[in-house]
This record gives C-alpha cells, structure tokens and sequence, in this order.
C-alpha cells in the first residue's frame, strides 16, 4: 500500500520517500511514515470523498462566554503542537533540504561526468591537432625541468594556408626565415631570446633527415651559404637547422618548434590582437603593411605583415626586421602574461586550439601533456627578465656592395659564452650599468686647480709628436705647467687614458675636464716619479687620440657593434 492508500496523501511530499542508503549510497523509495506514528491509528478524517452519503454534519460547539474550551488532546507519542496551532491537525512541512540535495548531488555528478568527459575529448583533440617531426638525433631529447631549456623557435616563409600564396614566392619550400633561439635559465628567473639572421653566411653541416615520406636521409652540408637555407634546401628539415646552429653557436637545442604564415595569424587573433607602437607611418608595399604613426591593436593578416615588414624600418634589410619582430614578440609575451588572457577561459580554449594547429614540434613534444609541461616550466619567467638579442654580425666583406653578413668575431663568441654558461643578460645589463655609474661617479668631486696638475705624458699609439703637441698646449693654454714629455709608451693603446693615485684623484678629474675625458678614461692606480723626483699622474695618447685639444668623450661607451638588446616587459616603438 502506497501513502496516498494511508490517508496521508495530503501532507507527503514525494521527496520525502526518498532516501539515502548509506550502505548503497544511492537513493530509495521509503514507505515507511517521516514523522512519530501511535500504534493505533486514529479516526479518520471526513472528507467528501470518504464521508458517508447522508450523515450528519458535525455542529461547531459555541465558545461560551468566559470559559476556555480545552484543546483536543494529543495521541501518547506525538510530539506537541506549537500553540498556535492546536486545535487543527498539523500539516507537515516539505522538506526542501533533502530535494536540493537530492537534485544538487545528482545534478553536480551529471556536471562532473560531462566535464570529464568533454575534457577528454577536447585534450584528445588538442592531441590531433599536434603535428611533430623527428629531431633525428640532432638535439639533448626534450627538456628537464632541473636544466637550463635550449628552445629552438623556426619560422618558416612557406606560403600554406588560406591567403598566404599573394605573400612573394608562393612556390618557396619554406626555408628559416626567422630563427630565435630561446635559453631559459636553469633557476627560471630569467632568459634570452637569440635572433639569427637568415642571411648569415655559415655552414650547414651534413644531417640525417627523416622525410615526409618516412624514409631517412642524409642531406650533404654545404659551406658558405646562407644560414635560411638549413632548412627546406635540398630537402632539408627541421633537424638540420638545428645542428646548423650547434656548430654556428655551440649550444645543442633541447626541443624545436617550426611555425608557418597561419601561426602568426591564428595565434594574434587568438588573443584578441597584440598592441604594437610606430614611431612613423608604415607603408610597405611587399608585406602590404599600411599603418599611420601611433599604437595599434594587430592580429590575423596585419600581425603577419607587420612582422614581414623590412623596406619601411630601420636601415630596411633583414636586420632591421628582426628587430621589428622583437618588438612585437614582447608586445605578444605580455599579452599572453596580462589578465586579460590568463583569466578568460575562452581565450585560454582558444590559444591552446590554436597554438596546437599552428606549431609543428619535435618529438619529444607530441603531446597535449608534454606542451603543458613546457609551458608552465616557461610561464615562471618574468617578461621583464626576458632579454631579446641578435647574433653580433658585419657587412660581407667579400661582398661590393654587402647583401650578407659574417659574425662579429670579436662580440659573438662574447655572447654564445654568456648563453652557455646560464649567465642572466638582463644581469650583465645591470652590472654594466653599476660599472657605468662607477665611472661616471669619477668625474663627480672637487677639481684641484690646472697650476697644481703634475702629469708625465706618453704617445700610446697616437700620431707621432702628439706627446710634445699635448705638453705646449696645456702648458701655454691650459695652465698646466708640471706637465713633461715622458716619449712613447712602451705598448700601444686603442684608447688614451690617464692613471692616477687615489690622493690625486682631484688633480685627475681637472686634467679630464681640460681634455674632454670620460670616466672611462679614468684609470685609478698608482702614481709615478717625473723628472724632479715627485709623485705625477701618467696620461697615455692612444689611437683614438684626434690633437691637444679635441675633446674624446665622443668615443666613450659606445656598445659592441652587433650587441643589441631589449626586454620583454618594455614597449618599443618601431622606427
């Protein structure tokens, strides 16, 4: 017999017999009564449907007045009525914690089970959209998370994809067209990103390949050419691009990731456009770039061609792009670092869509899981810790009229030793800086008077006489009369410097405001005996030494030529 067979039809509620078997876990029909029953069962209540035909309404008793007609009493074993209630039979309140419960739990594991499995399907999807290629042996295996990440990034100029064929050579078998080397520092704290030039002549060794058609490959190196052409050339991969850069920088790659045309497009949108500065207007017919002077939010077609833009920046060649292409990957990393992004579900779902589209990657990268873990290992750097710089280069000579470069082979070794010892760019940055501010600090102070100067001068390099030359004009000119002709140094400089003793430091920054000397000129040490036995401050005439009189700072703390550098967090306008 069911409950509306009881009599209670009226005051149930079908929650109510509905619960929860804690053996089971699971919800079960109860008959049994929610409430205190007696064991015998009271009068039935009248009503229309069980009254019978004919009988007697029952009379209400009239209250007389002044007395108190007594409440009808309870039946043993049922709990009391609230006052205001007696009288009346109660009517039992639903019980609506139990029905939330009921339909929250099942309704969170119905939510639970979807979004499980929804995830699956959509990581399993992420997984498809990964396309990988071998590293045939060229790189360590894959990155550590104990280790310094080696991140080769490629570009390729390949014209796949919805409108990317009206983009110059449509039928170009994608060659390394922007190459970044990405060292993150063992600690995470900082890292550098390594622009190569495509048109560096260098050597690309010979390289086990594996084709598109699985079969494997030696391709034989070549001497001497163009650095874009280790990948594409003769049907070379992604792989021997990354023994090229082995043997050009001594740093083996630990993973590789080769983009196309569509990542820059896909990606930008993908983020709701990447704000780039313009010191000028930009109007370049080849990248079919047009923008006017100012900020712009860029993405799809204009993100690729501001990055593809040359003629219309810089000196217009491939060097002045890549700065270019710096400018906007920062612009990009902070993006990709801002609220904005990291707190939008939908552009996350977006990014990693289209992020795993657009890369191919080695493969020790070849799933969702892999990508992740690279990612977070790259998500603790700090934007402002992010060094961008370029392989230090010259002008062919071999060249007339240069359309190639060479190493810098002074400033480049420099800068392939810094990257393989783990050394922080952004902290060399702040060390030079430091330094600079120590030298600067020796031309600040009291200045002794030019008649209380003594100084020995030597011809370091400098054209011959200039020694007697300097000694006649501040003599005669300048009033430094305890100056001497000391004759030639006994080594050649590349710059003039003047050494002094600590006790004559006033004597040395009047002497450097005389000839125009930067603080880099300054060299303190240790003073010397001049003709008359007294102690004298050495001035050294070196190459770059012009004539008495003609100011050197001009030549003082100029930067390496080659060694540019830039940070992430910082936002350059292009020029």
């Amino acid at each position: 017999m069911d409950a509306q067979g009881r009599g209670r039809a009226d005051n149930i509620d079908p929650a109510d017999q509905w619960v929860l078997n804690p053996n089971t876990g699971e919800y079960e029909l109860r008959l049994t009564p929610s409430t205190p029953q007696s064991a015998v069962p009271g009068p039935r209540r009248a009503t229309a449907h069980n009254r019978s035909v004919g009988a007697p309404e029952r009379e209400a008793v009239p209250k007389s007045p002044g007395r108190e007609v007594p409440a009808p009493r309870r039946r043993r074993g049922a709990p009391e009525e609230p006052p205001a209630r007696r009288g009346r039979r109660p009517v039992k309140k639903k019980a609506k914690g139990k029905k939330i419960l009921m339909w929250t739990g099942g309704g969170l594991a119905f939510v639970l089970v979807a979004v499980s499995a929804a995830a699956y399907l959509y990581i399993q999807h992420l997984n498809d959209n990964i396309t990988t290629a071998s590293d045939d042996g060229a790189s360590t295996g894959g990155f550590s998370k104990g280790k310094a990440i080696n991140l080769l990034v490629i570009g390729t100029d390949k014209r796949t994809g919805a409108g990317n064929e009206g983009y110059g050579d449509a039928g170009s078998v994608g060659h390394a067209d922007t190459t970044i080397l990405l060292h993150v520092s063992k600690d995470r704290s900082n890292a550098t990103a390594l622009s190569i030039p495509r048109d560096l002549i260098t050597d690309v060794p010979d390289c086990q390949t594996t084709q598109s058609d699985g079969t494997s490959k030696v391709i034989p190196g070549t001497t001497s050419v163009r650095f874009n052409t280790s990948l594409g050339q003769d049907g070379r991969t992604a792989s021997c691009t990354v023994r090229t850069v082995t043997e050009l920088t001594g740093i083996q790659a630990d993973d590789f990731m080769v983009a196309d045309f569509n990542a820059v497009k896909t990606l930008t949108d993908a983020v709701g456009g990447v704000e780039v500065c313009l010191a000028k207007n930009i109007d370049d017919s080849d990248s079919h770039l047009k923008l006017s002077k100012g900020t712009h939010n860029l993405s799809g077609e204009q993100a690729l061609a501001f990055v593809r833009t040359r003629h219309s920046v810089g000196f217009g060649g491939d060097l002045s792009r890549i700065t270019l292409q710096q400018q906007f990957l920062s612009a990009l990393m902070r993006k990709l670092k801002s609220n904005s992004t990291l707190t939008s579900p939908s552009k996350m779902l977006k990014l990693a869509d289209a992020g795993t589209k657009a890369l191919t990657v080695d493969e020790n990268l070849n799933t969702i899981g892999k990508l992740k873990d690279l990612g977070l290992e790259l998500g603790k750097l700090n934007p402002k810790n992010l060094t961008f710089t370029t392989v230090p280069v010259v002008d062919n000579p071999a060249e007339k009229t240069p359309v190639t470069v060479v190493l810098n082979n002074t400033t480049a070794p420099q800068v392939f030793s810094l990257i393989k010892s783990d050394t922080s760019f952004t902290a060399v940055k702040q060390q030079a800086a430091k330094e600079k501010a120590a030298v600067a600090a020796r031309l600040k102070g009291t200045k002794s008077a030019a008649s209380a100067v003594r100084v020995r001068i030597l011809n370091g390099g400098a054209v011959a006489g200039s020694a007697q030359e300097t000694l006649t004009w501040l003599q005669n000119d300048e009033g430094v009369l305890k100056s001497e002709n000391a004759g030639n140094a006994p080594a050649a400089l590349a710059k003039t410097t003047l050494e002094y003793a600590p006790d004559q430091a006033d004597q040395a920054r009047r002497l450097a405001a005389i000839m125009g000397l930067s603080g880099s000129a300054m060299k303190p040490g240790k003073s010397v005996q001049n003709s008359q036995g007294l102690p004298a401050m050495t001035l050294t005439l070196g190459k770059d030494f012009k004539g008495a009189g003609v100011p050197l700072t001009s030549t003082a703390g100029s930067t390496p030529e080659g060694v540019q550098k830039s940070t992430a967090d910082k936002v350059e306008c292009a020029k």
